[in-house]
């Protein structure tokens, strides 16, 4: 009889393989580890970053060549963390303390990471395990050690967090599942899992001690089941629903042409999500119809300074360009007040969740969000561009975003550079308190598009990143409903189009509810699209409407998820 488990399914699909432990335990070569003198060990830690450099330069070239561009985006920015003067500066700084290379460069990442982990934003948080994996690349080099041999089989990867290194350089033949102990679904981990749509499990916390190396595993990365050891019965049972699998992948291929458009007419516009102008590529393979959320942030992160207006025109220039005159919405600078970024200067907090991040620096900030707006006006020339405001509480909030626009309109004119009048203004409706007051937000803005990572937990109060609590965060709570129903409702009402960017529009039977409310626009990671596609031009918007109707009466967001199942099923 197979052990069952019970995690978090973030990418669909049954995979069959053997246990492989990622991340190997390099404290046996630390132990046996001989340093020389300092300006030994010096070296040792430059020709091992030049060396990891070329590695990584190599494996980005080879990423790129097979299209796989978000793969290759991501290493490119471990990359750049390997180049960080900053970082190698404070490796030598502690050779003079340590007298000891890999554990100079251990401690360094170890100290980088744990800023990141301290950050509000759960996706910056989760880019500790970005500068960990970077630091333990160079000590192993340092070290000597070599990357583990898979046999001929693929493998079921399991950890509690997995360095991004290690599924990057593993072809996607050769895994046939990832399992997670930590709980998030925006680690790079799992970006890479889904760009490769490999089966993911994740937040089965300390339960991932009852799964031994080397065991026969089951996952469904749907339901989130693992089972450990399963008998002849039950394999055959799963290796039947992975024949019917791989039918279903070749099914989604066919769809991806084809609009996202209800039995009766009604036409949704399904867009992706991306952190750089690199991933544009690939969402358009999936069908993407645009970009409903293109994470600006990137451009400002792993750099000493703030990164011009020049250096932003061509980041957005590239994006808007490649989705062709689809929409290209891009979110305006969201970094909190604890993030790394030696130029913003900005003291820690107590409590960052709440603190100052987004528009607050932004709107404080001139030299930061000037070049911005105008960086995005330019690129509005090229195809249609929008600007996205994050973390908005108030009307006064937003009137200062467009006087700021007004202003870098003004600027550009006098600098007799091209820029366009119809680039649309909106915000992200994420805080309650924005979706509370949409009904006179609306009067200003262009567009909403919620964000509900954070809208949910706010709503909530459940951090989405702690695996403990984890089970309350839910978007089919009647709460977030209905502050999504409300924000839809003041944009209808005011002639503007509402959108989605969280993770609840990648929810195929979300899709049909937010549908009904008349979202317009779903925007997720690209992967999602062919299934929430296929959802919507399986019902009628009349029948999406009933179900709405029927939903809205609910009292427990279980309830409305186990409801939706069996009637769209």
């Amino acid at each position: 009889m197979a052990e069952g488990l019970r995690g978090k399914g973030v990418i669909a699909g049954i995979a069959v393989g053997r246990i492989m432990m990622a991340g190997q335990n390099i404290d046996g070569y630390l132990k046996g580890y001989q340093p020389g003198n300092k300006d030994i060990e010096n070296q040792k830690i430059k020709d091992a970053v030049k060396a990891v450099v070329a590695v990584l330069q190599e494996n980005i070239k080879t990423l790129q060549a097979k299209n796989m561009v978000e793969q290759a985006a991501i290493l490119e920015a471990h990359r750049m963390l390997a180049q960080d003067p900053m970082m190698e500066e404070t490796m030598h700084t502690k050779v003079e303390e340590l007298a000891n290379a890999p554990l100079a460069v251990l401690d360094t990442a170890k100290e980088q990471a744990a800023i990141f982990e301290q950050m509000d934003d759960a996706y910056f948080r989760e880019r500790a395990t970005d500068i960990r994996d970077v630091g333990k690349r160079i000590a192993k080099y340092i070290l000597g050690v070599k990357e583990p041999e898979i046999g001929d089989d693929p493998v079921i990867l399991c950890g509690h967090e997995i360095e991004p290194s290690v599924i990057a350089n593993i072809p996607t033949d050769k895994i046939a599942g990832v399992v997670l102990g930590q709980g998030s679904t925006t680690c790079h981990a799992v970006i890479i899992a889904k760009a490769r749509a490999i089966p993911t499990v994740v937040g089965i916390g300390e339960r991932l001690g009852e799964i031994p190396d080397s065991a026969l595993v089951i996952i469904d990365g749907e339901r989130g089941d693992i089972l450990v050891r399963p008998d002849e019965m039950t394999l055959t049972d799963y290796r039947e629903k992975i024949k019917q699998q791989e039918e279903r992948k070749a099914y989604y291929a066919e769809l991806a042409p084809l609009p996202a458009v209800t039995r009766d007419g009604v036409r949704v516009e399904l867009c992706a999500n991306i952190g750089n102008h690199m991933d544009v590529d690939a969402a358009l393979t999936y069908g993407a119809e645009g970009v409903g959320l293109f994470r600006s942030e990137f451009v400002f992160m792993g750099r000493q300074d703030i990164p011009t207006e020049e250096d932003q025109f061509k980041a957005y220039k590239e994006a808007v360009e490649k989705c062709d005159g689809k929409i290209c919405v891009i979110r305006t600078m969201d970094i909190g007040g604890d993030k790394p970024l030696p130029y913003l200067n900005i003291p820690p907090e107590d409590n960052p969740f709440l603190g100052y991040r987004a528009l607050r620096i932004s709107l404080q900030r001139r030299d930061l969000f000037l070049p911005q707006l105008k960086a995005i006006l330019r690129a509005g020339v090229y195809g249609k561009a929008a600007i996205m405001a994050p973390m908005v509480i108030n009307v006064a909030e937003f009137k200062k975003v467009l006087d700021f626009v007004e202003e870098a309109k003004l600027e550009l004119s006098h600098e007799g550079k091209a820029f366009s009048e119809n680039v649309q203004v909106g915000i992200m409706v994420e805080t309650p308190a924005a979706a509370i007051m949409t009904p006179e937000l609306a009067k200003y803005v262009d567009f909403f598009s919620i964000g509900t990572n954070d809208l949910v937990q706010y709503t909530l109060a459940v951090d989405r990143g702690n695996s403990s609590i984890s089970y309350l965060y839910n978007h089919f709570n009647p709460a977030v409903l209905r502050l999504i129903q409300r924000t839809a409702q003041a944009a209808k009402d005011n002639g503007i189009w509402c959108g989605m960017c969280g993770e609840m529009a990648s929810d195929p039977l979300a899709a049909v509810l937010l549908l009904a409310m008349g979202l317009s626009e779903l925007s997720m990671s690209a992967p999602s699209i062919p299934r929430v596609k296929e959802k919507i031009r399986s019902v009628s918007s009349v029948q999406a409407k009933e179900l709405l109707a029927d939903v809205m009466k609910m009292e427990d967001g279980e309830e409305i998820k186990a409801y939706l199942q069996k009637v769209l099923a």
